[in-house]
């Protein structure tokens, strides 16, 4: 029972984590439009997105480093949006 639950809650972790990332897509078309953010949070998300990443990677959890994955690209993406 405990274990069909743990699966289940990385399924949805998954998931949230992977909409926490996609949601820089506004913020980056913000400042492309001229409208720009901060950029210093999509950095930092990126750089610990990379950690857990590695992290996932070395322990074969795939789950988790599959939900970090969008991180970096989304933020590095949004962080360079908003300095050019």
């Amino acid at each position: 029972m405990e274990s069909k639950f743990i699966k289940i809650l990385g399924y949805v972790a998954t998931c949230t984590s992977l909409g926490m990332y996609v949601s820089y897509i506004p913020q980056i078309l913000n400042n492309i439009n001229g409208q720009k953010s901060d950029h210093i949070q999509p950095f930092v998300a990126a750089i610990n997105c990379s950690l857990w990443v590695i992290y996932g990677i070395k322990k074969k959890d795939w789950p988790l480093a599959i939900a970090n994955s969008p991180g970096i690209v989304f933020g590095l993406f949004a962080c360079y949006t908003a300095l050019i």
